[in-house]
């Protein structure tokens, strides 16, 4: 089955939106790139990050805690709104440069939090698809993503865009990337997305199963979560998303007949060797993995393969989640199911 929509399948607003991504992260870099000095000014006096953000854009900010640690040489974390907002205790945040995601910019939660950490002595930073959103008007920096107005539910477009973001945020706190390779993901988007890519066989894997394990590390593992997610929202599926470390420290034994693991991994960078053997362990255990990236030793250990983005390892994950999103598209279709309105959800969500 090819990528493309066809007669029997009409084009969802998901499966546009995720075909839209090249537009859209060309013009969020386009306009975020020559603010990265804005970014470092602000953090000037700082020494750590903490990311503040929910759901989807907590999945890129795990993104954003690997590449700044290992590229910057600062130490990232991600925050727990709770200690701000139901607990209310009060953090000695001074040195702190507090970043928060938000593709709308109207979760309440993540505002509030935001004006803690600047209460607590934090400088403060958004990452919004939303111009003018309460999170942009709470910070003293705003990185508007260029996603445009993304309607289906699960997050696509604005997902990578914010990653794009991140990766400018780490260039401008010094991190030793070249902004030359940044430039070029759109167009690697773009011929990702011109290739056929054949997903009936993994469709039809993950259509008869309740569970599947999702797995990557490093900087790939902001992808692993990401993919994970999309799957529970979209295709109902109990999918659980786990560093590799993580999964052999345990959850290695739900894996079986009936629950398969797609594993995903840069073509290189020092988590690959680790990701090869764990698709082996996989399928030495009888169940089957499904490859994202990794090239052709990723290929060749796993049951099927989905090619990856031919990028460098700390852009990788903006890559590696695009066969990921037409995966889940066409499993919900396949399912029944609307990918475009998931039950129970909205695209604002608001946490008490």
């Amino acid at each position: 089955m090819s990528s493309a929509p066809d007669s029997a399948h009409p084009s969802t607003h998901m499966r546009a939106e995720i075909m839209q991504q090249p537009a859209a992260l060309q013009t969020t870099i386009d306009a975020l790139l020559p603010r990265a000095a804005e970014a470092g000014k602000l953090a000037r006096d700082t020494r750590q990050v903490l990311f503040i953000a929910r759901g989807t854009s907590d999945n890129a900010a795990v993104y954003g805690t690997y590449l700044i640690q290992a590229y910057a040489g600062r130490l990232a974390t991600l925050a727990s709104p709770s200690i701000a907002t139901t607990y209310r205790s009060r953090l000695d945040l001074s040195g702190v440069l507090a970043v928060a995601l938000s593709q709308s910019g109207q979760t309440d939660e993540i505002v509030e939090t935001l004006a803690w950490a600047s209460d607590c002595g934090a400088r403060t930073l958004a990452i919004t698809n939303g111009a003018g959103s309460p999170v942009a008007e709470a910070a003293e920096v705003a990185f508007v993503t260029e996603a445009g107005v993304e309607q289906a539910v699960p997050a696509t477009k604005t997902f990578t865009t914010q990653l794009a973001a991140l990766a400018v945020l780490a260039i401008g706190l010094g991190a030793e990337l070249d902004a030359g390779l940044l430039r070029q993901v759109p167009a690697e988007i773009e011929a990702m997305l011109a290739r056929p890519l054949d997903l009936g066989p993994i469709v039809a894997g993950l259509a008869d199963v309740q569970g599947v394990v999702v797995s990557g590390r490093g900087l790939a593992y902001s992808a692993a979560l990401e993919l994970a997610l999309k799957l529970k929202e979209a295709c109902y599926l109990h999918a659980m998303g786990l560093s590799y470390a993580d999964l052999l420290h345990g959850p290695i034994a739900v894996v079986d007949a009936r629950t398969p693991a797609i594993v995903l991994a840069a073509g290189d960078g020092p988590t690959l060797d680790g990701t090869v053997d764990l698709a082996l362990r996989v399928t030495g255990a009888g169940a089957q993995a499904y490859a994202i990236g990794g090239g052709a030793r990723l290929a060749a250990a796993s049951s099927l393969a989905l090619p990856g983005p031919a990028l460098p390892e700390w852009l990788a994950p903006m890559g590696l989640i695009v066969p990921g999103q037409l995966l889940t598209e066409a499993l919900a279709r396949r399912l029944g199911l609307d990918p475009d309105r998931p039950r129970g959800l909205s695209k604002v969500t608001q946490t008490a």
